[in-house]
């Protein structure tokens, strides 16, 4: 049976046809690490030898496994699911450092942000870099972008024109006008004194063309009116509820939301 693989016509725009594709074999019950050429990694499930729980482990390339079905390829596992894993971070990172695993426990989080308004800048900066230390040197994901998802989509397109005899497909700007890329700006509203030069900001931004988001945090630092609500959407700019009182706890638990939602659905 042919599937559409609409991760595919999402990333380039492209025709269906040229995201049809086939599975071969039944993929296997598990989920775990593959790839897809040498540069590649994959998570989902394969149809093709054993998926490995880690990535340092030896993984088993299915590139070589592909074929065409009249025009459509046929695959070893379904890229929509990969791409998703990719995107979602859903994989399994089983080599991970001790100072992760302490970092995800409850009471570790909890002693942090306990004293984290008392500890110093320099402090807390040392505490920042000694947990980002590895990162450069990560095999996967790459640090600080990891591009595996754009080279998956670019190998499946390539895939698909040999198998439909195409050579050349439109090209769809990401960016409209012509703009070579596109800006997030944000600002964190950490205090009152930050809620009171939002106005000034909101102007320096203007002068430059930027409509920015405010990350705001409503609870217990200062009070958040109505007008200074109003102020920030009137101009044309976001206002986000970046967390309650800066505890980390605000987003933790979907039950601990539910119950603070009151506070910050106007």
């Amino acid at each position: 049976m042919s599937l559409t693989n609409s991760s595919l016509t999402d990333y380039f725009r492209c025709e269906e046809r040229l995201a049809a594709f086939t599975i071969a074999g039944e993929l296997s019950p598990d989920r775990g690490y593959f790839r897809f050429g040498p540069d590649t990694l994959c998570y989902g499930q394969s149809s093709v030898g054993r998926v490995a729980r880690s990535f340092d482990m030896h993984l088993e390339d299915v590139s070589s496994v592909r074929s065409v079905n009249g025009a459509v390829p046929v695959l070893p596992f379904h890229p929509v699911q990969v791409a998703d894993a990719l995107r979602r971070e859903q994989y399994e990172l089983n080599l991970v450092p001790l100072r992760e695993k302490l970092a995800a426990q409850e009471w570790v989080r909890e002693v942090y942000y306990f004293v984290r308004n008392i500890l110093p800048d320099f402090v807390r900066q040392a505490v920042q870099r000694a947990y980002f230390s590895d990162w450069k040197r990560r095999r996967f994901p790459n640090w600080p972008v990891d591009f595996t998802v754009d080279r998956l989509h670019e190998k499946l397109l390539a895939l698909s024109m040999d198998a439909a005899g195409v050579e050349r497909v439109p090209f769809i700007w990401f960016w409209p006008e012509g703009a070579p890329a596109c800006l997030i700006l944000t600002h964190d509203v950490e205090s009152s004194e930050g809620r009171d030069f939002t106005p000034r900001l909101m102007d320096l931004d203007d002068s430059y063309g930027f409509k920015s988001s405010f990350q705001v945090i409503p609870e217990e630092r200062y009070e958040v009116s109505q007008l200074f609500y109003r102020d920030i959407r009137d101009r044309g700019c976001e206002f986000n509820i970046h967390d309650l009182n800066h505890d980390g706890r605000l987003y933790r638990r979907r039950e601990e939301f539910l119950r603070r939602a009151e506070k910050i659905n106007w």
